[in-house]
């Protein structure tokens, strides 16, 4: 039986602190590691110990597979817990670490192999008597034999990357003349992404529900399944919602699920915890997908229907303890919920975002769980993926699940940073989720340019905001002789200009909407309970410099204290000016200088956070100036290119 007593979680984030709990609930000690961009994060001050790998890149840190053991072996951790991304499904690694003597809390390199390859995973499972939807896994990559098996499969088809994950690499082609296209954009990316550019064909099935089965297995020959989870509310194949159980599956059908999983894991030897996808057909047939051979980022939700620790039982799998129960003691109680808190804009096609966090303020409430590593000095940074919390809540039934869901979204408070907290609120209180209709198309046809604009906020807002510029530091509340001020602020939804002056222990708020008396009940330094005309709030707030971000009614908005401000010509006057949407590396550069470009025609490439990002000319006009390069990395508002009116010269 192995053993092992300190152990190292190569990961960062919400994931990492997880981990070090769970560690620490079983008695073990732990060793964090970091890069340079991470050297303030939670999870470096949750650990034991912690050790520095490397740059910022995760190349260079994260997925260096030297450096990890090299701070395994400096520390003495004789464990390694690899979360999930990063190195968590690479075989080489589990063999790494094998050869070093230190024990990878996961399944055995051959099986990570095996379903890491999704043409040899299709092939086993085809020959396990696993359901898969019809295609072609061949070895033949040549065009003619991908048409050729399209015509034989039937459109839609799906274009795949044999070695992907996440959405990469992955076309949906509707009729032969699109395929050629979809074949060389999904070769391009999926050889960018993985380093293999190996391609396979899917029936499409269109619309389906993506529902997968959380499976265990131990190193006695013991191997359960722990119900299911829908995960079908995704935007791009990157899952948004996830919630247990799926308000499609039934008992009989989850029973020919879970059993179909716990074939599919027995065919490959699985030792640990694993997902088996599947994507069930509104006919109620299910699909074999992939199979994660690792913890997924949607544990949660499994196990607050099952009341399993799921990272602890791997700790005990890893000592090579037997489960301590079968498939007839598996019962599900209640239902779960949750959602991935993103720092993006939904707005602007859920563009990345980055930037120091300035508050954080998770929800608290009755069933309410929230998986995070951040706190307010938090820089959320480009080099890594954009999700920063999950946000989970359990109820006695679905739909109490989803009310405290609604809410306790609405009531986490994020500063400094945009978030898609207003899109995942939107989702949940739809009528389809509420109704438990969603399918994996929901959000492509309810959003398929990104989320409204942010909801213009309540008059009351402003207003605040008003106050709050005014006396910034709460100094002027009581101070004797203070002066009625002006205030001029700007935010996404308009501008406005106010007046501000006291009346006893309130103050006055003039604008265009009239004026309004609001008194402050009491303030800290990012909370704010106020009164007007009887009726009091709660807000919180945060300065950015110049520019006040608050959370309130359930929204965030930012205001823009520009009573001091002079533009300067010279910015206003780049209108043609291309610049960068977020900080991120420039991967292509489409146009050259001289060039007549279209509106909306493609400049450049950007990567951040593990995404492409096409980069579109603002106007009809000429390439006057190109002033990025393949590799450069760029900030956000960096000028990229000048694009102007005119003939060529």
């Amino acid at each position: 039986m192995p053993e092992f007593s300190k152990i190292l979680v190569a990961n960062r984030g919400e994931i990492a602190c997880r981990v070090i709990r769970g560690a620490r609930g079983r008695g073990y000690r732990t060793v964090a590691v970091y890069s340079a961009a991470d050297s303030d994060a939670l999870h470096v001050e949750e650990a034991d110990e912690a050790i520095l790998i490397g740059p910022a890149p995760a190349a260079q840190s994260y997925l260096d597979i030297e450096r990890i053991l090299e701070a395994a072996r400096c520390t003495g951790a004789d464990a390694i817990h690899p979360g999930y991304g990063f190195l968590s499904e690479r075989a080489a690694f589990a063999e790494a670490c094998a050869r070093a003597g230190i024990v990878f809390i996961g399944p055995d390199p051959e099986a990570i192999r095996v379903m890491g390859d999704k043409a040899e995973s299709k092939r086993r499972m085809i020959a396990a008597g696993v359901p898969c939807i019809p295609g072609y896994q061949g070895e033949d990559q040549s065009d003619a034999t991908f048409i050729a098996e399209a015509g034989r499969i039937g459109y839609p088809v799906m274009v795949k990357a044999s070695a992907g994950g996440g959405g990469r690499g992955m076309r949906i082609v509707t009729a032969s003349e699109g395929l050629a296209d979809a074949l060389r954009a999904a070769r391009a990316e999926a050889g960018t992404a993985f380093g293999d550019d190996r391609l396979l064909l899917e029936r499409a099935v269109i619309e389906p529900r993506h529902v997968e089965i959380q499976v265990f297995g131990d190193r006695h020959g013991n191997i359960v399944h722990l119900g299911e989870r829908d995960c079908s509310i995704q935007r791009r194949h990157q899952k948004v919602v996830e919630e247990a159980p799926s308000p499609a599956v039934d008992p009989a059908l989850r029973a020919r699920m879970g059993a179909a999983a716990v074939q599919a894991a027995a065919s490959i030897g699985y030792v640990g915890a694993g997902t088996v996808e599947f994507l069930l057909a509104a006919d109620g047939a299910f699909y074999f997908l992939e199979m994660n051979t690792r913890l997924q980022v949607e544990h949660p939700v499994t196990e607050l229907v099952t009341g399993l620790d799921l990272v602890g039982l791997q700790l005990d799998v890893a000592a090579g303890k037997p489960l301590p129960f079968g498939q007839h003691d598996v019962a599900l109680r209640g239902h779960a919920i949750e959602v991935r808190l993103c720092a993006e804009d939904p707005a602007s096609a859920f563009l990345p975002q980055t930037g120091p966090v300035h508050l954080w303020s998770p929800a608290e409430g009755e069933g309410v769980r929230i998986d995070h590593g951040i706190r307010a000095g938090t820089d959320v940074s480009p080099h890594y993926d954009s999700m920063i919390a999950k946000i989970i809540a359990w109820g006695a039934d679905r739909e109490e699940a989803r009310r405290r869901l609604k809410r306790a979204v609405e009531d986490t408070a994020i500063l400094g940073v945009p978030t898609n907290k207003a899109f995942l609120a939107e989702i949940l209180g739809s009528g389809e989720f509420a109704a438990g209709e969603a399918t994996t198309g929901f959000v492509a046809r309810h959003y398929p340019s990104g989320s409204a604009d942010a909801a213009t906020p309540p008059e009351w807002v402003p207003v605040l905001a008003a106050a709050l510029h005014s006396v910034r530091g709460g100094a002027g509340w009581r101070s004797n002789g203070w002066m009625a001020a002006t205030v001029a602020l700007s935010g996404a939804h308009g501008a406005g200009r106010f007046s501000v002056r006291r009346d006893g222990e309130a103050l006055l708020v003039s604008g265009e909407a009239g004026e309004t008396r609001l008194e402050i009940i009491a303030q800290d330094e990012d909370s704010v309970r106020f009164d007007i005309a009887g009726h009091r709030r709660l807000a919180r707030y945060a300065f950015e410099g110049a520019t006040l971000w608050i959370a309130a009614a359930g929204g965030t908005w930012a205001f823009a204290d520009t009573t001091h401000t002079v533009r300067r010509a010279a910015d206003e006057g780049a209108g043609g000016s291309v610049r960068a949407p977020m900080n991120g590396v420039v991967t292509m550069i489409d146009a050259v200088e001289g060039e007549r470009v279209k509106r909306g025609q493609r400049i450049a490439v950007l990567e951040a956070m593990k995404m492409e990002h096409q980069i579109l000319a603002p106007m009809d006009g000429v390439v006057e100036t190109i002033s990025a390069h393949v590799g450069k990395q760029v900030a956000t508002r960096d000028i990229l290119a000048i694009v102007r009116d005119g003939a060529v010269a």
